[in-house]
């Protein structure tokens, strides 16, 4: 009885040292996943203060509450099934899909710095609304339908670091990276959102500390989302390019890739200072220096045909 005892415990505590195991694989596949997705995570939370515009700002929080849950349920409803099986059954479409993803970021990057340049921006169609129940709803369900984009460029590039992991690995870690990035995204953009409004009510605080900080919040608004939009546009070149680089080099196109290794090589061999740092940069600036070139093409190429009127 004893011997039995013991084999237990001892059955028991390899279940344990197994379960921990996988969960620091799980752990370890998210962080991985979710710091890849860094750059896209960016343009989330740059794009999303846009959509309050024109809104009560009593009802910013609540919309933010609405877009939040309906870029849970984009990712966990529809983007983490199709995901897995994906990754099921067609693992092999993960790189060309990823290439897409890396495509659309290069291309949505040029269309900004287009209008940018240009100073050219769509037509806002919201400033015609002027039902405020209405206006709510169209702005909430353009954020959600944009999200559901980006969502799945998040998604897309997760799946991609995580590939070597077992089916319910992925889901774990999918899952995880789903909801700490949308609490992370709106947590971030509600507080950017009622920055001026934090700011007016520092502003009228007794203490002069206060009001200078509150009147240096208020004037920083416009600072941090234009801030943003730059740091965004950039991510996204940097990510959609390397997403291309990677994706040649796994499909055996070796000259792009070998040639941007080898300048961050020999770029960091001529720094004395920091050399990981140094190729890190010369590697990102390489790969953006693509997904502008990509982006471009693509831009150009869609504003030659003809749109429908």
């Amino acid at each position: 009885m004893p011997g039995g005892l013991v084999a237990l415990l001892d059955d028991i505590a390899a279940i344990a040292k197994l379960a921990a195991a996988s969960l620091d694989d799980v752990a370890g596949a998210a962080g991985k996943a979710g710091t890849k997705a860094a750059g896209v995570v960016i343009d989330d939370t740059a794009v999303t203060p846009r959509y309050m515009i024109g809104l009560s700002p009593a009802r910013e929080l609540p919309i933010i509450w609405k877009i939040a849950k309906g870029s849970l349920r984009n990712k966990l409803v529809f983007l983490l099934p199709a995901a897995l099986a994906l990754s099921a059954f067609a693992p092999w479409a993960i790189t060309p899909i990823l290439m897409l993803g890396g495509s659309y970021l290069c291309f949505e990057a040029a269309e900004k710095i287009l209008e940018a340049l240009t100073g050219s921006h769509g037509g806002d169609e919201a400033a015609a609304v002027t039902d405020p129940k209405e206006l709510e709803d169209r702005q909430v369900s353009g954020a959600v339908r944009t999200d559901l984009i980006l969502s799945g460029e998040i998604m897309a590039i997760a799946l991609g670091e995580i590939a070597d992991q077992t089916l319910v690995n992925e889901a774990i870690a999918l899952a995880l990276v789903a909801v700490a990035i949308t609490a992370g995204v709106y947590g971030v953009v509600a507080l950017i959102v009622k920055m001026d409004d934090i700011g007016l009510h520092l502003a009228k605080r007794p203490g002069k500390g206060a009001r200078t900080l509150g009147r240096g919040l208020v004037a920083a608004m416009p600072v941090v989302l234009h801030a943003l939009s730059l740091i965004g546009t950039a991510a996204m070149v940097w990510v959609g390019g390397g997403i291309i680089v990677h994706g040649l080099e796994t499909f055996g196109v070796q000259a792009l890739p070998h040639a941007i290794h080898a300048a961050a090589a020999g770029v960091a061999q001529a720094v004395p200072v920091l050399p990981g740092v140094v190729s890190w940069i010369v590697t990102a600036v390489g790969s953006g220096i693509v997904g502008l070139v990509v982006g471009g093409v693509i831009a150009g190429l869609l504003h030659l045909v003809p749109r429908k009127h």
